[in-house]
């Protein structure tokens, strides 16, 4: 029997043929991709955290997997006491799915889901530059429309601030989402976080005003976004500057 390709029957049936076929495929493509997604965002997560390190910023993404043992030293979890919990060196293989070791922790998972701040794991890199120690320490926190999240390389003595970069989610562009930017990003360099001994916070300002060894300009028109960026780092870098000062 001849079939009516012009009946509603045959174009419905056709049509649910179709849709079978292309969402099979797709996610037969997804689920295939998964792997190099996976290893893109480990290698993605490396890239950050060496390029805040002095002389390491142009480090690519592909790179960083193969540079990240040869200057990350030691990985350790700290609980808000600034006590180590976990450690792992670059002998150890990086794994993002054990619990004990500080590449698995996402730090922005632990600031949404534990309301408790003293069951948050907050994760350290200990880097070896030329002979020189630097800490680099996650930030996460929230800006205007999402989140907001960094990494900070503090120096030997956990005083100063040696590098940083910083990313998000949906800033605006040209406004919040300048936070990516060089001009943003350098100029924390060399800032204090320490004053007579004691934890100072990194102060985001409004843009014009003159600066002190505790300030940085914030982005002109992203007053949420600097306030996020500013909040974050408060917020966490405490914890990290009470374990460098009790290691030394």
């Amino acid at each position: 029997m001849a079939v009516n390709k012009d009946s509603n029957s045959y174009t419905v049936t056709f049509a649910i043929i179709l849709v079978v076929f292309v969402g099979g495929l797709l996610a037969f493509i997804s689920e295939g991709l998964k792997p190099i997604q996976k290893e893109n965002l480990k290698k993605e997560k490396m890239q950050y955290i060496l390029n805040s390190l002095p002389g390491k910023k142009s480090v690519s993404r592909d790179e960083a997997g193969d540079l990240f043992s040869q200057f990350v030293k030691e990985r350790i979890i700290l609980n808000h006491n600034s006590e180590i919990i976990s450690q792992k060196t670059s002998k150890d293989p990086v794994d993002d799915k054990d619990s004990k070791d500080a590449f698995s922790i996402d730090l922005l998972k632990e600031y949404k889901t534990i309301s408790d701040i003293k069951k948050r794991n907050y994760p350290l890199f200990i880097c070896d530059v030329e002979g020189k120690t630097y800490y680099v320490a996650p930030v996460m926190g929230k800006g205007l429309w999402a989140a907001v999240w960094g990494y900070i390389a503090l120096d030997s003595e956990g005083n100063k601030i040696s590098g940083a970069v910083f990313d998000h989610k949906s800033e605006t562009p040209g406004l919040g989402a300048e936070i990516t930017q060089d001009f943003f990003e350098d100029q924390f360099i060399d800032k204090l976080i320490s004053e007579d001994g004691n934890y100072k916070a990194i102060e985001v300002n409004k843009p014009g005003n003159e600066l002190n060894d505790h300030q940085v300009d914030g982005i002109s028109g992203g007053t949420f976004t600097s306030v996020g960026v500013e909040e974050m780092m408060e917020r966490t870098l405490v914890v990290y500057y009470n374990y460098i000062k009790n290691r030394s």
